[in-house]
């Protein structure tokens, strides 16, 4: 825990602003190891360093703090993804830049564990209100991710097919990889995990000869009700008054 010290007060609006990142700071630490119910706003002062009374100059309450660092990590998360992409030269292929996506993710959360456990386990704890916000922040990450979907499938390089279904589907498989990372060491750096991960994806979403569009037939309107399949061999007749084709037999009556 951490010594409360005697700060100055913040008074030019670059110290406000630092005395705010101090706060979330604190605030994710506690939540993160603690969890949100056990995590008080006095811990969040003490861990800051600051008196009680500081944490609500710059929040309302312990529920607009958590919303303030949600919105603080989402914020951070897409700067690092938007500086990986454009680093990527122009014209770059779809691989490469949404591998640069994906290695930034898995960077961010290897780099800072806290924000990790927070997005990818808390929230999920919380109530309704902290499970919205989560879709929000995982909803607009699909609507970025379909964006990139659409233009792939203009382009032919990734098969046709609902780009919504598309775009959920990929942040699905990239969250629940970046997901294992937090707990289980599978010895993969954050470049070689995105490029497995981006390999799963595109190997999965290339254009395929049966995407194509095929009529489907209709169903037989008086199927044979013995349930006969392709393959099955027809039943033996049991009519017996048509004469045998076999030359009779001595005995034979």
């Amino acid at each position: 825990m951490a010594p409360t010290r005697t700060m100055r007060r913040a008074v030019s609006d670059a110290d406000k602003e630092r005395r705010r990142h101090d706060l979330l700071e604190a605030a994710k630490a506690l939540f993160a190891d603690r969890g949100f119910q056990a995590t008080t706003m006095a811990d969040v002062a003490r861990q800051a360093g600051v008196s009680y009374g500081v944490v609500y100059w710059y929040f309302e309450s312990k529920d607009d703090l958590f919303h303030a660092l949600m919105a603080a990590e989402e914020a951070h998360l897409r700067e690092r993804i938007s500086a990986a992409v454009a680093a990527e030269p122009p014209g770059a292929s779809l691989r490469r830049g949404l591998q640069g996506a994906v290695r930034a993710t898995f960077e961010y959360f290897d780099d800072d564990r806290a924000s990790a456990s927070l997005l990818f386990r808390d929230s999920f704890t919380l109530s309704d209100d902290f499970e919205r916000h989560l879709f929000g922040i995982y909803g607009r990450f699909i609507d970025q991710l379909e964006s990139g979907v659409r233009s792939a499938q203009e382009a032919g390089g990734v098969r046709p097919a609902p780009s919504r279904l598309v775009a959920f589907s990929a942040a699905a498989i990239i969250s629940q990889m970046a997901r294992r990372r937090l707990t289980t060491d599978d010895g993969l750096s954050a470049e070689d995990a995105a490029a497995f991960t981006v390999d799963l994806l595109l190997d999965g979403l290339r254009p395929r000869d049966r995407d194509r569009p095929v009529a489907r037939s209709r169903p037989d309107p008086s199927p044979d009700p013995r349930g006969d399949r392709p393959g099955r061999r027809p039943a033996a007749s049991t009519d017996r008054s048509r004469p045998s084709s076999r030359p009779a037999r001595p005995g034979d009556r």
